[in-house]
């Protein structure tokens, strides 16, 4: 069955979702499982002795063979080294893009008709432009750049928001973002106003907040029992402490939990515990959306809502902080951590299937080029403010060299050999 593919890489975790065709419509969006039957999978990337290119964490790594957090470095002259090569993030983020396209090229049994990747609101045409270009050496020439505010929007809209003009909080692993979204002719969302984020703060912050609490109820004991696996259980502690913050999204009260060498120890935390650990970290995401509406000249009284997205934005103290902040609805989806990819997929949707728009004055156009096509709007998708492929723009004054990898590159090796899960 034909399908549109949306992708959201984030600093911490990719997520992807499919829209198929059904006749003349598209069904809803629906995460593709990445790895080990979740929709989410870490965006790390290990690069083995033989060659081969890992998604994933690895099992087992020196950490010179590993990388991540590249999708935040986009833009920056210092490359990353992977396995002792210079790799320019770009090239890192696009060696995940094109694994994810791949895979679920394999699980739907055929291209997508459109793909949507979507990006940090703040960034500017400059660093879209680093990634189109490298997307395109990896072969993906069709992919629209978005927002990741815009998909986040496009998600609630699919979901039934029918505001015209909304402020959007994405929190992620460990980045923030706050922006503002308005409603087009077409009924699609755009950008406006200047987003804002912090980073790094985020969701592993809070897991921080919550481990550092353990280990304070744990200290006699875990010094009393210096053994490796000791160690081997705190090596874990960051994850149990995610798994914990979640289940006191819906639940009152949770037990954090370590297999020492002594036998299980079991740290109980309420809610309302969790909550004043991560109270000061919340608020300084809620002053940066007010001051992102304010910035804009907006009232809180001229918002539709608010729509947020990321895992930890389902912790109930979000809601709370926004809502004394901003009197307007708050809008949650059930799984926020894939918000921004079915967001993608719905504008994947509408660059196959563009929605009428109403007529609207003639503007003053760019000068044409080649078959009489206009320089500048030809980079631009009929419903979206995008860029694809073609003249780089101007560089920032910062000297930027070009960043190649070498032509026997083991990342080369990876994509003849086949990617790996």
């Amino acid at each position: 069955m034909p399908y549109v593919l949306g992708i959201d890489i984030g600093n911490t975790n990719t997520a992807a979702a499919v829209a198929r065709r059904h006749g003349t419509t598209w069904t809803r969006p629906e995460a593709v499982p990445l790895h080990a039957g979740s929709a989410l999978v870490p965006s790390v990337l290990h690069l083995s002795e033989d060659g081969s290119l890992h998604v994933g964490e690895p099992v087992t790594d020196d950490g010179s063979r590993t990388t991540r957090d590249f999708v935040r470095r986009i833009g920056d002259d210092v490359p990353l080294l992977l396995g002792g090569e210079a790799c320019a993030p770009q090239t890192l983020t696009a060696e995940l893009a094109t694994w994810v396209v791949e895979r679920v090229h394999a699980f739907e049994g055929g291209p997508a008709e459109a793909i949507v990747l979507s990006h940090p609101a703040g960034w500017r045409p400059y660093r879209r432009e680093l990634l189109h270009r490298a997307l395109f050496d990896l072969g993906l020439r069709t992919v629209t750049l978005l927002p990741r505010t815009v998909t986040v929007a496009e998600s609630h809209a699919a979901r039934g928001f029918s505001g015209t003009t909304a402020a959007v909080y994405a929190l992620g692993g460990n980045s923030f973002e706050a922006a503002l979204v308005r409603r087009t002719p077409r009924g699609t969302y755009e950008s406006f106003g200047v987003p804002q984020g912090l980073d790094p703060i985020g969701g592993t912050d809070f897991d921080e907040a919550l481990a550092g609490h353990v280990r304070t109820v744990l200290a006699r004991e875990l010094a009393a029992t210096a053994r490796r696996g000791t160690q081997a259980a705190l090596r874990g502690l960051l994850a149990e402490c995610d798994r914990v913050k979640r289940e006191l999204t819906v639940d009152l009260a949770a037990d954090v939990v370590l297999a020492l060498p002594t036998g299980p120890a079991r740290v109980p935390v309420t809610r309302a515990q969790f909550e004043a650990m991560i109270r000061p970290t919340v608020q300084a995401t809620v002053d940066l959306l007010l001051r992102t509406v304010h910035g804009a000249g907006l009232a809180p009284a001229q918002l539709d809502g608010v729509l947020l997205a990321g895992g930890s934005a389902r912790i109930p103290l979000v809601t709370e902080l926004i809502s004394a902040a901003l009197p307007v609805p708050v809008e949650v989806e059930p799984d926020a951590q894939l918000t921004a990819a079915t967001g993608a997929a719905m504008a994947a949707c509408q660059v196959v299937s563009p929605r009428p728009r109403r007529p609207e004055p003639v503007r003053e156009t760019a000068p044409t080029s080649g078959a009489g096509r206009a320089t500048i709007p030809a980079m631009r998708r009929p419903h979206h403010d995008t860029i694809v492929p073609g003249d780089p723009p101007p560089r920032p004054p910062v000297r930027i060299l070009p960043l190649e990898l070498p032509k026997a590159s083991r990342l080369a090796l990876a994509r003849s050999r086949g990617r790996e899960g």
